[in-house]
């Protein structure tokens, strides 16, 4: 199984007045934007039961990915749509400003308010 997926919109149509991209139009419970300024670190966690897709508004992302002995990092540009299952570790790093759009098929905080994020860090990455 892959680290990562890639991802494509719905629909996109592009023209004089700007830009409109539908990513979806089912299939997720919980949707967040993400501002992140330069320099900044996030995640360094797993999911257990959800899927999180992410979309770039603007700026790039390197995501670093882990699982098992298995371990990546990609660069994300905007307009990149990507997927990463469960029990795959990620901790994104932001070398400019950048907005994300996180999409999650099952809510992150349960109905017990317990949340399903797993800390754990990527070595050497």
């Amino acid at each position: 199984m892959a680290l990562y997926n890639i991802l494509q919109a719905d629909f996109l149509c592009s023209d004089l007045r700007g830009q409109l991209v539908q990513l979806v139009h089912n299939g997720y419970q919980q949707i967040n934007i993400l501002e992140s300024r330069k320099g900044a670190v996030r995640g360094g966690h797993y999911h257990k039961i959800s899927k999180e897709a992410f979309f770039v508004v603007s700026g790039s992302v390197d995501v670093a990915f882990k699982r098992g002995e298995e371990q990546e990092i990609v660069r994300f540009l905007k307009n990149d749509f990507f997927l990463i299952e469960p029990y795959t570790i990620h901790r994104m790093s932001f070398c400019e400003d950048c907005v994300l759009i996180a999409l999650y098929d099952v809510p992150i905080e349960k109905e017990d308010g317990t949340k399903d994020i797993y800390s754990e860090e990527i070595d050497n990455a």
